[in-house]
């Protein structure tokens, strides 16, 4: 374990030799094309790929050797563009694929897990300055900051996976086929949507006879009485207003900006889940996720050193002892902290950082409790960093260790 956390490690620090030149603070406006002379209209196109080698340990196997697995995993390769001809609408478009790995892969790449697919496309016009409606596939999710995380500045090497509290269950892949409102009054911002649920969700099982809710409300009850889902999030900035032009929250601004926010948020789909009684007869149960979140990120001094810290708190209920993956009925509480090394900005920074999640459960006694030890490594901010990552994961009387770095370049 040792030799290959130093293998790991040094191959980072050989990759830190071939930063590219691109990215926070030569960045700028980004791939922007303008299609008039003072850039009103215009498109933008954005694009990023997080390439990870993992290694995970167990301590023996059945004749007392090592048992050790390295794979190599393309996290995410995704293109993203937006475009205006006037700031009255906007149109977005976003596609990619995820966690392709030999597993996934096919021969001639027509499997379904190494195929492409859409994760935004949507419209969005304006009705004032400070609000907007729109709809389509989209990405205005409620219940807290990291349900709308953006996976391109991130501060920890992912995001909580509890926190995308409704990815695949009634949504594809966090994303919500519907319509939404967002906007701002004053320093308070918010984001609500009324959504279709999916009909065909991750949770494909049959509800037994008096016991747990499975989340298959639509599917088994049909449209009429599960087929609709309501989010909404709210957050109160006390210091530097962060942006709501796009829907995807920044996890870390290096020191770039001073924010203070804290938020609250929902989800409510009514009939999602559904339990039999002791006859096999098949009755709804509403599912109600709530949480808050307080945010803060600010530079420290005049130098570079900046922190970053998130804490939230969900009350989860997905139906009567619902159990099904890492998502339950119960509640969850999760924090991370990270600090940015001061330094210049032009060259290569350092953010170790540490992240913690505890998730119980109605069904068990047995907590889901998730440690995370990192280290970024930014050479051009996050458009060019490479992230080194310990995670242990606890269940009941079982744990698992990962070490993953991961390289990204978004553009």
């Amino acid at each position: 374990m040792k030799k290959l956390t130093l293998l790991l490690f040094s191959i980072s620090l050989f990759s830190f030799q071939f930063s590219f030149s691109q990215g926070s603070p030569d960045y700028g406006g980004g791939l922007k094309v303008k299609i008039n002379e003072d850039g009103s209209k215009y498109f933008r196109v954005i694009s990023w790929v997080q390439a990870q080698a993992t290694y995970n340990g167990s301590p023996a196997d059945k004749d007392g050797l090592a048992v050790a697995n390295l794979n190599f995993n393309l996290r995410r390769a995704r293109v993203l563009m937006f475009s205006q001809i006037n700031k009255n609408f906007l149109i977005l478009t976003h596609f990619g694929l995820n966690s392709l790995n030999s597993d996934a892969m096919s021969p001639l790449g027509k499997g379904e897990g190494s195929q492409i697919f859409m994760h935004d496309v949507y419209g969005q016009w304006s009705l004032s300055e400070n609000h907007a409606v729109g709809g389509g596939l989209h990405y205005f999710n409620g219940i807290s900051r990291l349900n709308n995380q953006s996976t391109l500045n991130m501060m920890t090497l992912d995001n909580n996976r509890q926190s995308w509290s409704t990815i695949g269950l009634s949504d594809q892949f966090a994303r919500h086929l519907g319509f939404f409102a967002k906007g701002k009054f004053g320093k308070l911002q918010y984001r609500v949507a009324i959504n279709d649920a999916i009909t065909n969700g991750l949770d494909t099982r049959i509800p037994a006879n008096g016991g747990a809710a499975v989340y298959a409300g639509k599917k088994l009850l049909g449209s009429k009485d599960a087929g609709k889902a309501y989010a909404g999030y709210f957050e109160y900035g006390f210091l530097d207003s962060e942006s709501n032009f796009l829907p995807y929250k920044v996890g870390s601004y290096l020191g770039g900006s001073k924010v203070f926010n804290i938020g609250a948020g929902f989800f409510l789909h009514p009939s999602g889940s559904v339990i039999a009684d002791s006859s096999g007869n098949l009755n709804g149960e509403d599912v109600s996720l709530f949480a808050v979140d307080v945010f803060y990120d600010a530079p420290i001094g005049d130098k570079g050193s900046a922190i970053t810290a998130y804490a939230t708190y969900q009350s989860n209920d997905y139906g009567k002892d619902y159990k099904y993956s890492a998502y339950g009925t119960g509640s969850m509480v999760y924090s991370h902290l990270g600090y940015v090394f001061a330094g210049d900005k032009a060259k290569t920074r350092f953010q170790p950082y540490l992240s913690y999640g505890s998730n119980s459960y109605d069904v068990t006694n047995d907590k889901l409790n998730v440690l995370g030890i990192g280290t970024n490594v930014y050479m051009s901010g996050h458009h060019s960093k490479i992230t080194l990552e310990y995670q242990n994961q606890k269940v009941g009387s079982s744990t698992t260790g990962t070490l993953t770095v991961q390289g990204m370049i978004y553009l």
